[in-house]
């Protein structure tokens, strides 16, 4: 049995760490909302860069890379929106981030002039990004308290459990 201060000392306890907990995620969150205006600030910057190397002359190369850095800045941007949101990151998005990254660079870089041992390797990278990609539509969400485990282990019983009272009343 717990003595009254011991009691008392327990739920000070409690109250202090769930204030503590809630005084770091406030710290994560103004840090984050610090990274995004920063972030957009700097896709600001870029665009009107990208709109001054559309004057003459006109270099195609230079403009195609602004591209898809902005478009790398935008998936980075919705990646810490999500995060704001739902206080998670989101796999795809991280490994959309990096499929388009990758490929920013293989198109700036320009694959002739690559090395063909990068050219597989990057080859292999996104052909792992893509499969990961794949096979996070069938993983279950791993937020909100869902445990992909246990989730996984009752969809086994409910199928197996229909199949063990059939062949017991056959024995």
């Amino acid at each position: 049995m717990l003595k009254p201060a011991e009691n008392t000392a327990n739920s000070l306890y409690e109250i202090n760490r769930g204030r503590i907990v809630r005084t770091l995620e406030l710290i994560q969150d103004v840090i984050v909302i610090s990274l995004c205006m920063g972030l957009f600030s700097f896709m600001v910057l870029q665009v009107r860069d990208m709109f001054l190397s559309l004057l003459p002359p006109l270099d195609f190369h230079a403009v195609t890379a602004d591209i898809l850095f902005l478009l790398i800045l935008v998936e980075l941007f919705r990646l810490l929106i999500i995060y704001l949101q739902e206080q998670r990151i989101s796999i795809g998005v991280a490994v959309e981030v990096a499929i388009v990254s990758v490929l920013r660079e293989v198109i700036v870089k320009g694959v002739l002039e690559t090395n063909w041992s990068q050219v597989l390797a990057t080859c292999a990278f996104l052909l792992v990004l893509g499969v990961l990609l794949v096979v996070r539509v069938w993983l279950p969400p791993t937020f909100d308290g869902i445990d992909p485990e246990q989730e996984i282990s009752k969809r086994y019983k409910n199928r197996t459990k229909p199949e063990l009272t059939q062949t017991n009343g056959h024995y």
